[in-house]
């Protein structure tokens, strides 16, 4: 076994990965605090070839140096807008047939396990403040809340982590 070179990857160029084909995923940052968070997701959105990043609130935008610290490009890979509210993100989102779905602990929330996907939906993906979650008025306006299941002592992942873990989970049951 033998790890591969950066040449044999088979990276697309920016302008390929502009033109080409995308998960039907947006996601919506309510209030990200840290940048290094954010620059992460943009990451995370890029190696699974998502739509958009909608970024709410307090949430920085590109170009900032330490959002690139760890985005290493994808702010110019991926299609992003900026909302000062995040109701205003939800409701244009909601006029174009994205179901809303918040990533949170919640009465009635669905395990990320048990959740099921349409093949034929466009998902819009709310992650919240480092630590106060998705804002209330935000969980109000939703069609579905997502829990990851978790066994520990602690109660929440960084928001990294969450979006990793969900955005793989619909990833492979969309190409299923």
């Amino acid at each position: 076994m033998r790890k591969l070179k950066l040449d044999e990857l088979n990276r697309q160029t920016i302008t390929e990965f502009k033109s080409g084909k995308k998960m039907p995923i947006v996601v919506v940052l309510d209030n990200i605090r840290s940048m290094h968070n954010i620059g992460s997701v943009f990451r995370t959105a890029d190696c699974f070839a998502l739509e958009e990043i909608c970024l709410c609130g307090i949430t920085a935008q590109p170009p900032h140096r330490e959002i690139e610290k760890t985005a290493l490009g994808a702010t110019q890979s991926i299609n992003w807008r900026y909302f000062s509210n995040t109701i205003d993100a939800i409701t244009e989102l909601r006029s174009k047939n994205y179901l809303i779905i918040a990533v949170e602990q919640a009465e009635n929330s669905i395990m990320l396990n048990d959740f099921s996907i349409n093949n034929e939906a466009k998902y819009a993906l709310i992650f919240g403040n480092e630590v106060n979650g998705v804002s209330e008025d935000v969980m109000q306006n939703l069609d579905a809340c997502i829990e990851i299941p978790q066994f520990g002592t602690k109660h929440s992942f960084n928001i990294v982590i969450s979006a990793g873990i969900v955005l793989w989970d619909l990833f492979s049951k969309m190409l299923k």
